[in-house]
């Protein structure tokens, strides 16, 4: 459309936009002749439509003198937009006003929380524990929040909310003060009947789900009644049954009965208990309900602490009526706590775990309780069992029941402080054994399992003496059975005897672990790389790569074990222990590239959780190194491997550490110069990368390392420049030209002009070659 006629029809729109009932004059006027249908063409239609209306409808136009006062005049005709009853056009409008909030939430956050979100959310606030009452003008059983209103709410906030499924701080935070509100409103509904239960089920996992894992935990503790983060339905306020299969909020009356009155206070935290165990229940993929539970084992660690450190804490007959109320919201939060654990321990605990994470830091709070308390007094027998319980649970996971990798070693390593400190400070002689000898089992990974290890597993997997496990450990393992535990202690004794010599774990399937027993100075040599002297153990490392290059059979059988040992290594800090790490993977992967190579590239693409990111970035940094040694050992065969090393190389470019990301380019420098004319398509890829960052890049060094790949890339192509970087070779003059007219590091700009010196001796080569005199000898017919 001409540009007289655009400006016209905005005039237009915005001065009936502007009107009483404007907006949804507007909305109808562009959506007109639109149904909703079900075709994959009419839904494409309406939803650019209805995007197109809502940032129309976000922006203030001109003729607006205030934005405060167009967002006071559009914001309630907005949220009218949802309770449209026409089904044919609900559908639209209902879109509509979803993309304007949201548009609006993320240009305008404050004038958005003011004008839409505060009044979408007002009936939910208006019954808050956070919000005031003037109790003196209500009488009791005065509606609140009447059924129509509140269920109009609800849904409102599911289609803002969750169908619209944007994430961004101001939406989870305004939402978050509701919460405790929605959540009572989920829990009334859970025990009557009501259509309201469904959308307050999605809206509470849509958050939970949406928020960091520690927001989500703490809105979790605050539903749960052990802390005051998330604002509650108000105590003078309570939930009634509607008419319409809905809930209304009214005024609570008061019940002079104390012992109805404490029965239903019960019942209603019993009910709460029961309500969050069941939400927990559809968070269990997530790893969520598995957090929680963990975090509820701390506090009952902490419950019994106190209760050690104070064990009669009664209150003084003269103490002050605060004290009291102190008092009893400590015991009262201390039953809510062993509430808690039990009710999740009979819900959700067979399922409750998902990885080998959640399983490490369960079993470092039931070890630390352990250290921290050790079993005395009336309840010993029940802390030892669970003890020995946990202890079983790492030896079943050592012993098989689950395929362990290096990543998951790295893992149950944060156990080994505990382990150690059980097994000096335990007063049981055959608990410190076992604790000994799974520390000895973690650091070898599995190299040397001493036979009590092997005994603990099968007591707990319930399987005869060296047979495979049978059931795989991805949950939380109910307690063993008497006759399946620790057993007496001569048995126990029995069984180290006869199992005392440090053998392979059995395993089945498909796991990596051999049945044969390692020989005792291959045996020998695994130990001592984990030797706390350098020297030991970098001797260690270096003939155990010698063993690698020399070809042993028996080294090369345990080639997984090596690799996890050398992994470990290479985390060291001293610079000769992780060169020799380095050196004994390089040999490795060569010997065996197809299996070794995706091990190493995983690594450095994603490095070991737990470890600090300084120390992540220097881990990654000698796995390259470690790449670019398997690079050269392989020569031309590293062709087949091109495309998840370049790939790996440009993740490592975009990293927030510098020196990884100038590493990181030196590397794929290196990659480039070896592959040559086998680059191929790729170097679209590789020239983007360098170009963005040597324009952009802040730091000097990393610019430096981009321009020096492109010395190396013109070095290793040589005559052959002009064929391989046909597309992009202008592309790469220009950048070279850039460095040398504009960038101020003075290192920088030698590497350009290096670069500059190859490019033009390459098109030398190929404009003028050189001229060579020729002797032919023709013979005549």
């Amino acid at each position: 459309a001409p540009a007289w006629l655009r400006r016209l029809c905005g005039r237009l729109l915005s001065e009936r936009l502007l009107r009483p009932g404007g907006v949804q004059a507007v909305v109808r006027g562009v959506l007109e002749g639109t149904d909703g249908g079900a075709g994959a063409e009419a839904a494409a239609l309406d939803w650019r439509k209805c995007d197109a209306v809502g940032k129309i409808l976000a922006a203030c136009p001109q003729q607006c003198l205030s934005l405060e006062d167009y967002y006071r005049q559009v914001c309630p005709q907005i949220l009218d937009l949802l309770h449209i009853q026409d089904k044919v056009t609900a559908r639209q409008f209902q879109r509509v006003a979803t993309t304007t909030l949201l548009t609006m939430a993320r240009e305008q956050p404050q004038l958005a929380e003011r004008h839409l979100l505060q009044p979408l959310l007002a009936p939910l606030r208006r019954c808050s524990e956070a919000a005031e009452l003037a109790l003196e003008d209500l009488r009791a059983g005065a509606v609140l929040v009447p059924e129509a209103e509140l269920g109009s709410c609800v849904e409102d906030v599911l289609k803002v909310y969750v169908v619209g499924n944007d994430s961004s701080s101001l939406l989870l935070g305004s939402l978050q003060s509701v919460l405790g509100v929605v959540f009572s409103l989920y829990s009334f509904a859970k025990q009557n009947v009501s259509y309201l239960r469904s959308p307050c089920q999605d809206i509470l996992l849509w958050f939970l789900e949406k928020a960091e894992r520690e927001q989500s935990l703490a809105v979790l503790e605050g539903l749960a009644g052990l802390s005051s983060l998330v604002p509650t339905l108000h105590p003078h306020c309570q939930l009634r049954v509607g008419s319409e299969g809905g809930a209304a909020i009214v005024v609570e009356e008061t019940i002079s009965d104390e012992d109805e009155a404490l029965y239903q206070k019960i019942s209603l935290e019993q009910c709460h208990v029961e309500s969050l165990v069941e939400l927990l229940s559809h968070c269990q993929k997530s790893g969520l309900a598995g957090d929680f539970f963990i975090h509820c084992l701390k506090e009952l660690t902490q419950v019994a602490a106190e209760d050690e450190a104070a064990p009669k804490p009664a209150v003084e007959p003269g103490g002050s009526l605060l004290e009291l109320e102190q008092y009893q919201a400590g015991q009262g939060r201390k039953l809510l706590v062993l509430q808690l654990v039990a009710a999740l321990c009979e819900g959700v605990s067979d399922t409750v775990f998902t990885d080998i994470v959640q399983v490490q830091e369960f079993l470092a709070a039931v070890l630390q309780r352990a250290c921290a308390h050790p079993a005395q007094g009336p309840g010993a027998a029940a802390e030892a069992q669970t003890l020995a319980m946990a202890m079983g649970l790492v030896a079943a996971v050592l012993g098989g029941a689950v395929q362990l990798k290096s990543s998951d070693f790295a893992v149950l390593k944060r156990l080994e402080p505990l382990l150690e400190e059980l097994s000096r400070t335990y007063p049981e002689p055959l608990t410190q054994e076992l604790a000994s000898d799974l520390r000895i089992a973690i650091c070898t990974h599995g190299a040397c399992s001493p036979g009590t290890v092997g005994a603990a597993a099968d007591g707990v997997l319930g399987r005869k003496p060296g047979t495979a496990a049978r059931s795989p450990l991805g949950r939380a393992p109910s307690p063993p059975a008497p006759q399946h535990g620790r057993g007496s202690p001569s048995a126990h004794r029995e069984r180290s005897k006869e199992q005392s010599t440090c053998r392979e774990p059995s395993t089945s399937g498909a796991s990596p672990r051999a049945d044969s027993l390692a020989p005792a100075g291959l045996r020998e040599l695994l130990v001592s790389a984990y030797d706390p002297q350098p020297p030991s153990r970098a001797a260690a490392l270096r003939r155990l790569a010698s063993l690698v290059t020399q070809r042993d059979p028996e080294a090369l059988g345990l080639q997984e074990k090596l690799l996890q040992v050398f992994l470990e290594n290479v985390q060291h800090e001293d610079a000769f222990v992780y060169l020799s790490a380095i050196q004994g993977i390089a040999l490795l992967s060569s010997e065996y590239p197809e299996q070794i190579l995706p091990v190493l590239l995983a690594q450095y693409e994603c490095p070991a959780q737990g470890t600090e990111d300084t120390m992540a970035a220097v881990t990654r940094m000698k796995l390259g190194e470690v790449l670019m040694r398997v690079t050269r050992a392989l020569g031309d065969m590293v062709f087949q491997h091109r495309e998840p090393l370049i790939r790996a190389f440009l993740r490592g470019a975009r990293d927030p550490d510098s020196a990884l990301r100038a590493s990181s380019l030196s590397n794929l420098g290196e990659l480039c110069q070896h592959l040559g004319f086998q680059l191929g398509s790729i170097i679209q890829e590789v020239t983007c990368c360098v170009t963005a960052i040597a324009r952009t890049d802040p730091e000097a060094e990393v610019r430096r390392a981009a321009v020096h790949l492109v010395v190396l890339l013109l070095r290793g192509l040589s005559e052959k420049v002009t064929e391989v970087l046909r597309d992009v070779l202008r592309d790469l003059y220009r950048l070279l030209k850039h460095v040398v007219t504009a960038e101020r590091d003075a290192a920088t700009v030698l590497q350009a002009q290096l670069a500059l010196e190859e490019l033009d001796a390459a098109m030398r080569r190929v404009l003028f070659p050189p001229q060579t005199l020729e002797k032919k000898i023709v013979v005549l017919p």
